[in-house]
């Protein structure tokens, strides 16, 4: 099968706590205490990836959960794709620190497919715009679509 994977990349604070569990459940196991196991278990919900995979041959995708290489996901058949959209976003995360929080805002890129007018299917997120422009190139290209760039506050096609 010729698919196209995109994965959603693991904001840094969650690969933090994913990986700090998986350590503490090793550290746990082996001094005897079976709530390691708890705790890598928990650590699955901070390692995973969302994501889509699309099979052009087939016209099928599927939203994706991605865990250590394996993608779980249900197949459906892939509507007409009439443009691909790039677009900014702001995303505000909450950290907290002992007893103080902050939020912390980062602009992301997405990629969205649009098809029946307005309804869409989100292909792909950074936060390097190139690496959205390239890989919405990609998409493009393989589905033979136009690229709608609403990046800036007048959106054009390229």
């Amino acid at each position: 099968m010729n698919s196209i994977i995109y994965n959603k990349p693991i904001p840094t604070p969650r690969l933090i706590y994913g990986v700090g569990l998986v350590v503490i459940g090793i550290i746990s196991l082996l001094s005897g205490n079976n709530l390691g196991y708890m705790s890598i278990a928990l650590s699955l919900y901070f390692l995973k990836k969302d994501g889509l995979e699309i099979d052009p041959e087939n016209k099928k995708y599927r939203e994706i959960i991605s865990l250590f290489g394996f993608s779980f996901g249900k197949w459906q058949d892939l509507p007409d794709i009439e443009y691909v959209s790039v677009f900014k976003t702001c995303q505000t995360t909450r950290v907290w620190v002992s007893t103080a929080s902050t939020n912390v805002t980062n602009t992301t890129v997405k990629i969205n497919l649009f098809y029946n007018t307005n309804h869409k299917i989100e292909a792909y997120e950074t936060q390097n715009i190139d690496e959205a422009f390239k890989k919405a190139k990609e998409l493009a290209s393989i589905l033979n679509i136009d690229i709608l760039d609403a990046t800036e506050r007048e959106s054009k096609w390229l």
